[in-house]
């Protein structure tokens, strides 16, 4: 079986493991802050907090940026379930935005027509979390002259997308947003094994981050708020959470950071080796548009079908075939759980469209070229079959 996604892990990788192992630290010691410093070097970024998974830095973004009971937070359907679960954690409520179906990122027409609309309800969000989906960044300049406008904060969820840019800057600069949270789980670009990490130029932001992930603790004298009982001592001043990354997991996020740029140039080699593939046919792959470099952590196609009992078939038809082909994503309102908050079918329309059309295809580093031609060709061969 063929993967949709798959580490790449080398001798260094497990050389820089070991090392940890061998130290005298293996939590909190001195490969996260290297990390964290690599995350800025790379990025552009002046801080970076890391963390135990993408999940965890977007609760703590969120609550860096003070959204609690009363707020709502705005993102994508078309992403994971953590992109809006966040803002439920901070007990505020989730509205979505939906999609630009050629792209499958956020459409800035539909997010420009919805604050239009929540201004006259007195109901716009404070924070908006953009997912650069499948790797390729959202409209970042767009969102953030509506921010500006609407007064709302920006969190990009850019999960899928590291090593990717925007208008010629590295994705996590945070150019446009204020924070961006990168996720280091072994199916994205770069792996940690399990990690995150939420980047920002603001000082204030990454401190209460910081602290948010190691229980609200602090053994930082001038932010004591009584004396000291000796060299021991620390305070708890808010209540966080234990969402620390390990010196192992950095160990792992260094090593991989120094090839980033060579899996993402092998990736767009592996999606260019696609989309020549599906020329001239009814394939239709995502669009990337040009002020994008995308990170391509999928690579995704639409299919035009007739049902969404053809959408099934083809899917289970690819794996029959060895493909381990996948759908990204399932609108996040249709969940079970989302229902139960009042949502249904028909609120995002060419979220919903997508999601019967899309087919996610196997793309990792390591993917050769007689496999995109097979996987191109068993679709290819298979979608006629539905058409007949």
């Amino acid at each position: 079986m063929i993967p949709y996604g798959k580490q790449s892990i080398d001798q260094l990788d497990i050389d820089a493991v070991i090392d940890v192992l061998q130290s005298d630290w293996l939590t909190q010691g001195p490969k996260v802050p290297e990390f964290e410093q690599k995350l800025c070097s790379y990025t552009g970024a002046d801080r970076a907090v890391a963390v135990n998974s993408a999940t965890s830095a977007l609760h703590i973004a969120c609550l860096a940026l003070g959204v609690g009971n009363g707020d709502i937070v705005w993102t994508s359907p078309n992403s994971f379930v953590a992109s809006s679960n966040c803002a439920l954690y901070c007990g505020a409520s989730v509205d979505f935005v939906d999609i630009d179906i050629d792209t499958g990122n956020m459409s800035i027409e539909a997010l420009t027509s919805k604050l239009v609309h929540a201004e006259r309800q007195n109901q716009l969000p404070r924070v908006l979390i953009p997912v650069h989906f499948a790797g390729q960044s959202c409209d970042m300049q767009a969102i953030n002259e509506l921010s500006q406008q609407y007064g709302f904060k920006v969190i990009e969820d850019a999960s899928h997308a590291i090593g990717g840019s925007f208008d010629g800057k590295k994705i996590g600069s945070c150019e446009y947003s204020d924070i961006c949270v990168f996720s280091f789980h072994p199916v994205k670009i770069m792996t940690s094994a399990e990690g995150g990490a939420a980047l920002t130029n603001n000082p204030q932001l990454a401190d209460t981050m910081a602290k948010l992930r190691s229980h609200g603790i602090t053994n930082k004298p001038e932010e004591f708020s009584e004396p000291s009982h000796g060299a021991w001592y620390y305070q708890q001043n808010v209540l966080g959470f234990n969402y620390r990354m390990t010196d192992l997991h950095a160990a792992l996020g260094c090593q991989q950071l120094t090839k980033v740029d060579r899996f993402v140039q092998q990736r767009n080699k592996i999606a260019a080796h696609y989309d020549s593939l599906f020329q001239n046919s009814v394939i239709q792959p995502l669009l990337v548009t040009n002020t994008s470099r995308s990170a391509y952590h999928l690579y995704v196609v639409k299919v035009p079908l007739h049902s969404p009992e053809e959408h099934k078939k083809l899917i289970q038809n690819l794996r029959n075939a060895g493909i381990f082909a996948h759908v990204h994503y399932i609108p996040i309102y249709l969940q079970p759980f989302y229902k139960q908050l009042g949502f249904s079918a028909g609120y995002c329309p060419s979220a919903e469209l997508y999601y019967h059309q899309a087919v996610t295809l196997p793309l990792f580093p390591d993917l050769s070229e007689e496999q995109v031609q097979h996987i191109a060709d068993t679709l290819k061969s298979l979608v006629a079959k539905l058409s007949v």
